[in-house]
């Protein structure tokens, strides 16, 4: 008899690196990933990364959405949003199309947001010679 596939759940915990672990290499996933301990390498999946309070993060981060309550030094990318909350320290490059910053975060980084996918870049205005 075959096993039934499971369903994928984003809202559903798929992994984690716990509080005195580390984990060094290429991590990919499906659903969403927390990180308590420490990771250094590269990050890819298009699914919900949270790094805890206590997690440190060294890598190169590629996914659909990122919230950070640790500290993760590396480029970032989201493809949703990346929040950064009050306890969460920020250093390297942030690329989204959606940046959350809470009061009290800390980010030492260059900051760029982008359309995401499905979504029309805004349009520079020309100046015009005319007066108001």
């Amino acid at each position: 008899m075959k096993d039934k596939p499971r369903e994928l759940n984003e809202n559903k915990l798929a992994g984690l690196i716990d509080m005195e672990s580390e984990f060094k290499g290429d991590l990919t996933f499906k659903g969403s990933f927390r990180i308590e301990g420490f990771f250094k390498g590269t990050i890819t999946s298009d699914s919900l990364l949270v790094i805890g309070e206590r997690g440190k993060v060294e890598a190169d981060v590629k996914v659909g959405q990122l919230i950070i309550n640790g500290e993760i030094h590396g480029h970032l990318q989201a493809s949703e949003r990346i929040e950064i909350h009050n306890k969460g320290r920020v250093f390297g490059t942030v690329l989204t199309p959606r940046l959350i910053v809470e009061e009290g975060a800390h980010l030492e980084a260059t900051c760029q947001t982008q359309p995401g996918p499905g979504e029309a870049a805004p349009s520079a205005k020309e100046p015009s010679d005319e007066k108001p």
